[in-house]
């Protein structure tokens, strides 16, 4: 599972605000309590600097500090009984003034056994959803509201099939190839007119990849194109640059939507199939939105990339009539 570095760094800037706002929050509790019981801030200083007294005389006299640690550790823990009888007399609970972890299985950290926990995964998580919606709709699109009566059940001309079925196992497989996503999930090419749904079932799929845990990044081809060519021409110095195109070649699924609608240059067909290629041999998955059939992918960009779509590709292809038009319609 790769890590998207940019989500990341968000993800921990968030994770380290919110643990700052609990310590904070903590540091108020903890003075209305002094306040209340003033003896309480008396022992909280006793039992902070007692000990390190304690052992810098030991050490500077040359003694053996343990007897003094012994010491020490009897009169804590008279102090640290004296504490909790005072905080249940007033109602509190005997730890109150102990600040604790809002994740016991990493103690805050964010990470635990080399790994990253499960409490920044969350963060995590949302950061990439979040990033994800600037470009998807994943506010509405979701397999639960994926609607079906927006295609027509009769069989369309040449294809044998209606435009509802051949969406009802299309759907079938998007639904699968998001909840069983992994290293050995395959690779997809949605290919059909505008407004048939492409990047709708797009977004389904980042959400439920993304809430399992796995890096997604979606972009169009003409943005991405624009990176990859900024990146070799050193046409732009920003480090943004260098990392986005990182982050489409590393993530653990990247969404290239609207193949076919950028100015198809030399440069654009050596890049889609550097990046197609590249990620199949480093076991990354890819999802590829187009409006063009794959005959027409094969003569705008190579032969060759379209071997390579039609042996590690299952193609998936989008028929009917176009929904946002008959949606306007709906409305007009």
């Amino acid at each position: 599972m790769a890590y998207d570095g940019k989500i990341l760094r968000r993800s921990l800037a968030r994770y380290d605000r919110d643990k700052q706002r609990r310590s904070e929050a903590f540091a108020e509790r903890q003075q209305q309590i002094f306040r209340e019981i003033p003896r309480l801030e008396e022992i909280d200083r006793e039992l902070r600097g007692t000990m390190s007294q304690i052992i810098s005389s030991a050490l500077r006299r040359g003694t053996d500090p343990l007897p003094a640690l012994r010491v020490i550790q009897d009169r804590n823990l008279d102090l640290q009984r004296e504490r909790a009888a005072l905080l249940m007399e007033r109602g509190y609970e005997a730890d109150e003034l102990e600040e604790k972890p809002n994740c016991v299985l990493c103690g805050d950290t964010g990470f635990r056994d080399g790994e990253m926990c499960r409490c920044l995964r969350q963060y995590y998580t949302r950061t990439q959803i979040e990033e994800l919606s600037r470009m998807l709709d994943m506010g509405t699109a979701s397999f639960e509201t994926f609607d079906f009566c927006w295609y027509s059940a009769a069989v369309s001309p040449g294809m044998g099939i209606s435009p509802r079925a051949n969406m009802e196992e299309n759907f079938d497989t998007c639904q699968d190839y998001a909840h069983q996503f992994g290293p050995r999930s395959g690779n997809l090419l949605f290919s059909g007119d505008p407004g048939l749904g492409k990047t709708f079932l797009s977004a389904c799929i980042a959400r439920v990849v993304s809430e399992n845990g796995f890096s997604v990044v979606y972009d169009t081809a003409g943005h991405i194109f624009a990176r990859l060519e900024a990146d070799k021409f050193r046409r732009d110095e920003e480090e943004q640059v260098e990392e986005d195109v990182e982050r489409f070649r590393a993530c653990d699924l990247l969404i290239i939507d609207d193949l076919g609608t950028e100015m198809t240059t030399s440069f654009v067909q050596s890049s889609l199939y550097q990046l197609v290629n590249g990620r199949l041999l480093a076991g990354k998955k890819t999802i590829i939105s187009t409006n063009l059939n794959p005959e027409e992918i094969g003569k705008r960009y190579s032969p060759q990339l379209l071997s390579r779509l039609e042996g590690e590709y299952q193609i998936l292809p989008f028929f009917g009539d176009d929904i946002r038009r008959l949606k306007r319609e709906r409305q007009a």
